[in-house]
């Protein structure tokens, strides 16, 4: 009998396992003094979640070669739970070619930029219910991000930076495009940073305008910065066109030999990174995803990178890999392993 076959207990010959490979789940080790890039490598000895990580791991370390053009989806709370330094990072380093982002990290960003900081909460207090907790907050003008507190005199001092060092220069020019406005940001986030003498480093917008990456926020009404610019609109020439952006980064796409896609988190972000494609002629030949979004309900956040390949958004040989995991734990674990790997 051949090693792709098998007896059941009558005797008789089984088919062959057409999708049975001899690849035995082995036993991840944890020791002392091990990087993360060995960790990783650990992972791909088990199954499950850590298997997928492995592979994720695999396939960002190849997006971060020279020839891929990399479009980068940033949702959810990722800088005020402390990723922000890490997504910079990327972006001075030269491994991230275009970000799209909300509204709401532009904001927080800008937050830390100018002397802000994001603080450790709870969830809620033991001895309260928490909607009790949450109107202690209330009255304290604390706004609580799950379990991270904001003061909400940070938005007063945003709000004044807006009005005094990013809007100014762009109501000159009148109408301008989304990606123009995050780039004045930008400059305004690096400029008041160093002339103050902030602590925390300048972020994620002053650190694409430095090194000359578009900030995509096709959402931009959803946030407070959305909501600052609007109300600057009421009372002079400035105003947003949001379809020009679609010209840029639609051209990178075109322009690009190779691409990938690195998607943490679902909503605008992630389509706008994968729809991208659908107007240019190739599609992503690599991606990764980082979401809790279940696919069952049929919504984008939650759609597999596998549904995208029927839209033309990945190519059908692309490698793509999900980790459904909070993205706060695996965005770190990702870069750093994919790193560590590109720099043996």
């Amino acid at each position: 009998m051949s090693d792709d076959e098998a007896t059941d207990d009558g005797g008789h010959d089984q088919p062959p396992r057409e999708t049975f490979h001899h690849d035995p789940i082995g036993h991840a080790e944890a020791r002392a003094g091990m990087t993360v890039g060995e960790l990783a490598e650990e992972y791909g000895e088990a199954g499950i979640g850590a298997s997928d990580m492995h592979e994720a791991v695999d396939v960002y370390a190849e997006m971060l070669g020279d020839d891929v053009t990399v479009m980068m989806g940033l949702a959810g709370a990722m800088v005020p739970s402390g990723m922000r330094r890490i997504v910079a990072d990327l972006i001075r380093d030269g491994h991230v070619d275009a970000l799209v982002t909300t509204g709401a990290n532009l904001t927080h960003d800008a937050i830390e930029a100018i002397g802000g900081k994001h603080h450790h909460g709870a969830v809620h207090d033991e001895a309260k219910t928490e909607r009790e907790h949450d109107e202690q907050l209330r009255d304290e003008g604390v706004d609580r991000i799950y379990n991270v507190y904001l003061p909400q005199e940070h938005f007063a001092l945003f709000e004044s930076h807006l009005r005094e060092e990013v809007f100014p220069p762009l109501a000159e020019e009148g109408t301008v495009g989304i990606q123009r406005l995050t780039e004045e940001l930008g400059r305004a986030n690096a400029a008041v940073n160093e002339r103050e003498g902030i602590d925390e480093g300048a972020g994620i917008a002053a650190a694409a305008y430095e090194a000359d990456v578009p900030i995509y926020c096709p959402a931009i009404q959803d946030s407070v910065l959305g909501l600052q610019a609007w109300m600057y609109n009421q009372t002079s020439d400035f105003a947003l066109d949001a379809l020009s952006d679609m010209d840029t980064i639609t051209d990178q796409a075109f322009d690009a030999d190779r691409t990938g896609a690195l998607v943490v988190g679902g909503g605008v972000p992630k389509n706008y990174v994968l729809q991208t494609m659908l107007v240019a002629p190739g599609a992503y030949d690599l991606a990764v995803q980082l979401t809790m979004d279940p696919p069952q309900t049929g919504g984008l956040s939650g759609a597999t990178l596998e549904e995208a390949r029927s839209w033309g958004k990945l190519e059908k040989a692309a490698r793509n890999v999900s980790v459904y995991a909070d993205a706060t734990i695996t965005l770190p674990l990702l870069v750093a392993a994919a790193r560590e790997r590109i720099a043996d």
